[in-house]
């Protein structure tokens, strides 16, 4: 009795500890902690109302991660990450891009049993290739859907770097703009898609020569011809066999897709990850290595959202789960160049991108580069004088006089906001309309023959 009275006495303290120390938090520490956390990964907000209202899903985001990180024996942590003032909606329609499983073409080339689990096959305990200098540092792909390009790229580079020695930081960019036959950009795809655009191409230009850009933009024509990198085919690894994914990561890193829509992968920060996922995979990454901590095995996942996401980019997954499919369905659709020839002669240097016109709205009329012509008098489905709001790829509010940015592209007239979706309560304020200028008014304009 004594025994159970001592262990019912040192859980109530651990259970009184852990709500002091959240409720340690003030709304002044909260605050403090909402204004410099903006300043560590470069956010800002179009309107004070935006802030505080990006505010109050912080905090509620931060009790969150709080609870989970003082629940005992947990084998990973949370923490304030990027994604700390969307909500769970927000992060998965903009930052997962890979598209579902049920999209890739199997095609007959690409199922090989290379990596097939044998009887004899001795593989190392650990495979760390971040240690073997194939791998480039961490990228960053922002408030764009392009995991998938960046997963290919990733995989090309590490190829490239153990057949020639040489690690070279390649375009994620010419994917974004130029693999449009399957994949859609900013808009998601497949790496399996963009290996046969490398290969049909004859290879991927440089990413200091092609750089990225965060958003989708028209293919450079000069650039896509700058083969720099080829790889001659690629393949899938045997599908649902966590082995035999390990026996291809123990030869280069591999692409894979992943369920990453959860809260809790939203907020990782450090450990084994083992929280709850499904297998509807939404996010390309790169299988970099595996190994064990504690008595639980793990993958080593590179990811493409910055070196402050994760462990310095990172994480770490758990390895060897009951599911055939793995840990939210990692073992799905895993795919890896082949590189077996020469890269083609080192090209000459890309001429200049040539210069971005205005963009013309009708024969007589033209707004600056970089804006969007919005019409500002209509009669009978006719526009008698143009306008231009101020940023490309912008949405035209039916007030004739307001627009909206086009990652905000419901208009609230009444209320005179911007929202990612209908119904959003969370938004900008809404841009004014500038009037449009005749024809040459901004260069590198004609005005038209109306003949």
């Amino acid at each position: 009795m004594a025994s159970h009275s001592s262990t019912l006495t040192i859980s109530l303290k651990l259970i009184f500890s852990t709500l002091s120390y959240i409720h340690r938090r003030t709304d002044d520490k909260v605050t403090a902690l909402y204004e410099s956390w903006p300043i560590k990964h470069e956010k800002s907000y179009n309107a004070l109302d935006e802030k505080d209202n990006r505010f109050q899903i912080f905090k509620d985001n931060l009790k969150y991660i709080d609870e989970h990180n003082f629940v005992l024996n947990q084998s990973y942590k949370l923490g304030l990450t990027k994604f700390t003032d969307l909500i769970n909606e927000e992060y998965k329609l903009i930052y997962l891009g890979a598209k579902s499983s049920g999209d890739r073409r199997k095609l007959s080339k690409n199922k090989n049993d290379r990596y097939l689990p044998k009887v004899g096959d001795n593989l190392p305990e650990s495979v760390d290739l971040r240690k073997k200098s194939v791998i480039v540092d961490v990228k960053d792909e922002g408030d764009c859907g392009s995991c998938w390009a960046f997963s290919a790229v990733a995989a090309i580079e590490s190829i490239n770097a153990i057949v020639t020695g040489n690690l070279i930081s390649l375009s994620e960019q010419e994917l974004v703009d130029c693999d449009k036959s399957y994949n859609s950009g900013c808009d998601g795809g497949l790496m399996d898609y963009a290996f046969e655009f490398v290969i049909n191409n004859g290879g991927i230009d440089t990413e200091e020569d092609y750089p990225y850009k965060e958003r989708n933009d028209v293919c450079d024509q000069y650039r896509k011809n700058a083969k720099v990198v080829k790889i001659d085919s690629y393949e899938d690894v045997p599908v649902n066999n966590e082995k035999a994914l390990q026996k291809a990561v123990a030869h280069q890193p591999v692409s894979i897709a992943l369920e990453a829509g959860g809260r809790d992968f939203q907020h990782y920060k450090s450990g084994i990850f083992t929280g709850k996922c499904g297998t509807a995979v939404d996010h390309g990454v790169v299988a970099a290595g595996y190994g064990t901590e504690n008595g639980m095995d793990y993958w080593i996942v590179r990811n493409s959202w910055g070196a402050k996401w994760g462990e310095k980019g990172y994480l770490r997954v758990q390895r060897n789960v009951a599911s055939s499919s793995g840990l939210c369905g990692l073992a799905i659709e895993p795919s890896y160049p082949v590189k077996t020839g020469a890269n083609p002669p080192k090209p000459a240097p890309s001429p200049p991108s040539p210069v971005k016109p205005p963009t013309q709205c009708d024969e007589y009329s033209q707004c600056p580069v970089g804006t969007t012509c919005c019409c500002v008098l209509e009669f009978r489905r006719s526009c008698f004088s143009w306008g231009c709001c101020p940023l490309e790829g912008a949405t035209c509010c039916e007030d004739h006089s307001s627009c909206c940015p086009h990652d905000y592209p419901v208009c609230n007239v009444r209320q005179g906001t911007c929202s990612m979706s209908k119904g959003n309560p969370l938004g900008v304020k809404a841009m004014k309309r500038i009037l449009a200028q005749p024809i040459g008014a901004f260069g590198n304009g004609e005005k038209k023959s109306s003949s």
